[in-house]
């Protein structure tokens, strides 16, 4: 049954390629102001569940609801963070003109910038805090300054909900703990929800954590198990209490 103060609702839905299932008959919620961790091993449907979100794929059984309407109709109220951007270093785009795409879907007919939208990428560089780079070349940026980068832009877009996919993929410690801190100062105004390998971040900073594991399991991130860590997934999937 359909909740109405959702801003995520998977209702039994089944995806896969030809007669091969990655997800089969998952159901969970994601409520407003949820910060929500999503874990799993490799293959497990991790990214499938955030391309079924943004409406990238659509579920071959079952149903989505993102803020009670069909992912599609939805877009502006979602901002995405991939791991990389599959682009070449030398493309001549500044990382002000990269945030500024963040603006794409609310341009006029005549597709110029207003002031408004290069204060608000310039407030989300700020955000971040990289704004000193903005005229810097995209190309130019280490690891975890595109990768802050990338998320200046969604921001730009003012989303109400937040999707990243491993955003401290290859990132060094220190970036990766920027990340992180950004990350749980975003959770305090918006849904955000992020696939991760990184336990320590899903059990000290996430609310709710959400295991792809045959199936798709909701774990209180102070029961994840330590396992996880090693990339040992198995059944039961929750801590067992010492005795």
């Amino acid at each position: 049954m359909p909740d109405s103060s959702s801003v995520i609702q998977f209702n039994d839905v089944s995806f896969g390629y030809d007669h091969l299932f990655t997800l089969k008959n998952i159901s969970f919620v994601i409520h407003p102001g949820d910060f929500v961790g999503i874990i799993g091993p490799n293959g497990s449907g991790k990214t499938t569940i955030l391309k079924l979100i943004l409406g990238m794929l659509e579920p071959k059984l079952g149903s989505i609801e993102i803020f009670g309407r069909k992912p599609s109709d939805s877009y502006q109220q979602m901002g995405y963070v991939p791991q990389r951007l599959h682009l070449d270093p030398k493309f001549p785009i500044s990382v002000m003109e990269l945030v500024l795409t963040g603006r794409l879907s609310y341009l006029p007919w005549y597709g110029r910038y207003h002031q408004t939208d290069r204060d608000i990428a310039l407030q989300a560089l700020e955000t971040v805090n990289i704004a000193e780079l903005k005229d810097q070349q995209f190309g130019t940026l280490s690891t975890g300054q595109a990768q802050r980068a990338l998320m200046a832009r969604a921001l730009a877009g003012q989303p109400e909900l937040l999707i990243l996919d491993e955003p401290t993929a290859n990132v060094d410690p220190e970036s990766s703990a920027e990340i992180h801190r950004i990350l749980k100062e975003l959770s305090k105004k918006m849904t955000v929800v992020m696939v991760t390998h990184d336990l320590h971040t899903v059990i000290h900073d996430t609310q709710k954590v959400l295991c792809v594991h045959e199936g798709v399991t909701e774990i209180a991130p102070n029961k994840v198990c330590e396992h996880f860590a090693y990339g040992l997934y198995h059944t039961p999937l929750i801590r067992q209490e010492e005795r």
